[in-house]
This record gives C-alpha cells, sequence and structure tokens, in this order.
C-alpha cells in the first residue's frame, strides 16, 4: 500500500540556501502496514533464517570461534558503503599493531565501529535500555578516533546537513532541520518501546528508515543505523549474539537500497522496503549458516590431519584452535592465548606451515605474523573493497 503523505516540508536555511527539509511523521505508518504476497513471504522466511542462524550458537563449541570475526567482517563492509578500502585482514593487523596496506583513516574508522558494537553489546547485557542515550553513546565510540572526530560524536547535530549533492540546494535529501532533530528521535526511541509495535523484525525494519531520515548526526548515521540494526535484534533475544552482517546484503545492492529509502519517504511504500529488508536478513543470515558449516569443516579436516601426525604434531592443534578465534596472530598472543611458551608456539607453527595450514604475511625472522588462509578465505567472501 503506498501512502501520498509520510512527512512535511519545511523551509529552513541551510549553507546560504533556503531549502525544503524533510520532517518524517512519527511511527507506526498511517494508514497500518499490509503485509501480503513478497513482503508476507520474505517476513516468514527472515524470522526462519534468524531462527537458524541464533541456533549455530548453541551448536558451536565455543561461540567466541565465529564470532570475533563475524563482527569484524560487519564493520568492515558497513565501512565499505561509506567509501573505506579496509580488509578484513588489514583490521586484524591493525589491531595486532601491524602495519595494513591501506590508509590509516581506513581501518581506524573500521576499528572503531568493532568498539562500538562490542560497547552496545555490552550495555545491553548490562540491563541498559535500547534508548536515545546507548544511540549517542555507540556514535561517540565510533566517531572517537580519525575522521569524523571534530564532528559532534556523541551529540545530536545542531546545524544542518543533507545526503547527495555538493551543496543543500542540489542534494538528493534534506533531512529535518537541526531544532526538530530532538523531538523526532524521542518520538522515535518511544516507538521502540510502544507494546503497541509491531514485532521486532518490522520494528527494526521501520527504525532503520527512520532513524536515516531523520539523520541525526552530522556523520556516521549510516553506520550507527546498521549497526542498531544487529543492537535491536540482540535486545529482543532474536539472536543471543550478534553474527549478522546486514551490510553484506546492502553493499551489494547499494542503489536499490537508496531507491527504497527514497521511496518510503516520497510515497510511503514501507511493504516495498520490509520485503527488501527481510529478503536481506533472510540471505545474510543463510549465507552466516552456511559459513560457519564451512569453517568448522575446514577446522576438522584440518585436526584430523594433525591427528595422524601423532607426536610429531606435538602442540600444533593447540595452536590451530586458537587461530580459529584470531586467524591472524603473532607468536606472542598465540602464547598469551594457548599458555604456552614462545618455543613451543613456534615449534607448532612450523608443522602448520610445512601442512600448508598457515602462511607467514611478512618475510621477516622477527615480529612475523600468520595467516590461517583457507579459514580467512572463507571470511573474506563479500569483503572485497567496493
Amino acid at each position: 500500500m503506498k501512502r501520498t503523505r509520510t512527512g512535511t516540508y519545511e523551509t529552513t536555511a541551510a549553507g546560504g540556501e533556503t531549502v525544503r527539509a524533510f520532517v518524517p511523521a512519527p511511527l507506526p505508518p498511517v494508514p497500518p502496514l499490509v503485509l501480503d504476497g513478497a513482503a508476507r513471504d520474505a517476513l516468514d522466511a527472515a524470522l526462519l533464517a534468524l531462527g537458524r542462524l541464533d541456533g549455530v550458537s548453541s551448536v558451536l563449541p565455543d561461540t567466541h570461534l565465529l564470532l570475533y570475526s563475524y563482527i569484524r567482517k560487519e564493520a568492515v563492509l558497513s565501512s565499505q558503503i561509506e567509501g573505506t578500502q579496509s580488509t578484513l585482514a588489514d583490521l586484524m593487523l591493525f589491531e595486532l599493531k601491524e602495519s595494513p596496506g591501506v590508509p590509516l583513516d581506513d581501518v581506524v574508522e573500521v576499528s572503531n565501529y568493532v568498539r562500538a558494537l562490542e560497547h552496545g553489546v555490552k550495555r545491553l547485557r548490562g540491563g541498559f535500555p535500547l534508548s536515545n542515550r546507548l544511540i549517542r553513546e555507540v556514535h561517540e565510540i565510533l566517531l572517537s578516533r580519525g575522521r569524523g572526530a571534530g564532528k559532534s560524536p556523541g551529540e545530536f547535530r545542531r546545524t544542518q546537513n543533507w545526503i547527495g549533492g555538493t551543496r543543500p540546494g542540489n542534494a538528493r535529501f534534506v533531512p529535518p532541520p537541526p531544532h526538530r532533530v530532538t523531538a523526532a528521535m524521542s518520538d522515535l526511541e518511544k516507538f521502540l518501546h510502544d507494546p503497541a509495535a509491531p514485532p521486532v523484525l518490522l520494528r527494526a525494519a521501520l527504525w532503520h528508515v527512520q532513524f536515516e531520515t531523520i539523520h541525526p548526526f552530522l556523520d556516521g548515521n549510516g553506520r550507527v543505523g546498521r549497526l542498531m540494526v544487529t543492537l535491536l535484534l540482540c535486545a529482543a533475544g532474536v539472536l543471543r549474539e550478534p553474527m549478522l552482517y546486514l551490510s553484506l546484503f546492502l553493499k551489494q545492492r547499494r542503489d536499490r537500497y537508496y531507491e527504497l529509502l527514497d521511496s518510503v519517504r516520497r510515497e510511503g511504500d514501507w511493504e516495498s522496503w520490509i520485503a527488501f529488508f527481510c529478503e536481506g536478513v533472510a540471505a545474510v543470515s543463510d549465507g552466516a549458516v552456511a559459513s560457519a558449516r564451512r569453517l568448522l569443516d575446514v577446522a576438522g579436516q584440518d585436526r584430523e590431519r594433525l591427528a595422524r601426525l601423532g607426536r610429531r604434531a606435538g602442540s600444533a592443534a593447540t595452536v590451530q584452535t586458537a587461530l580459529l578465534r584470531m586467524p591472524v596472530c603473532t607468536i606472542p598472543l598465540l602464547a598469551k592465548r594457548t599458555g604456552l611458551t614462545l618455543p613451543t608456539i613456534a615449534k607448532a607453527l612450523d608443522v602448520l606451515l610445512d601442512r600448508k595450514m598457515v602462511s607467514e604475511t611478512t618475510g621477516k625472522k622477527r615480529n612475523r605474523v600468520y595467516r590461517y588462509d583457507r579459514y580467512l578465505e572463507i571470511l573474506n567472501e563479500g569483503t572485497e573493497p567496493l
């Protein structure tokens, strides 16, 4: 059902020009959503896929085997949508204090995303409610270092922004004037906690568009908007762990994504957006489950190869297990993770190198960095820079 009125326009000044800024009507949509056909099928498929994804965490011997990498994959993908060129391996090298192969600002931006997501999950598990305060905390961490650090981290904007174009006058979209932002975000917070609000997946879909339309920060709105989808699902108990990397779907379909956001604003076509959003949740959830199975298969196959070596394997199996949690690693960090001595780690890595399970990336004799290659190749799928 298309709606002809999803908000109002207000004349405001920006950059020395007079422009029409869009002020969205509070959620939920009026008239109510009508989900049938493609939208209903997509919603049902997404709910089933989320259940399968959440179920992965219950069958893993150690959830953190995948969680470390999945969180970082989402961070890389979400930041790539904003134009960064950092890869998953670049981020892991940066976290080891090694030099990544991309501009430092790019990888700092991705690292901030990881910290912001982890902070949000920790706050929710500590009983802190989904709220504008939490959103501002997440934003403050996201812009704490690198690009955007001078754009009021953790504060709703006090000046007009715009999306697309070189100036407000030729922008593709102009969000609400700054004096409307606080009230609009307050309405959005109330929607999250309204007992009459739709089920959580629909709530997340509606919240995302409304947040992107309000665009309450000077920078980082897209990343916060994507990050919060995962936090919404975790807060509702739909996901026990933040294993959803929805940004992969949005990265691959950026043009359609922006078209649908504009369609909601112009025509109130929420149903088409919801069908797209749910299609993405289903596709990414199923992809994450399939990746988990492949990663576990690789780990199992390598473990069997090491077991056949008997005593010659030494501590290689212990080191291999540690690499499942951090597939780019150094000898000192592996020693810290396993409790083994540095010489023992070095001998174990020699075994893994001989069998081409891992590779050394630096070519140096000291401060060497090791990659669990087949494992990392699976994780890297879809993270190639745009």
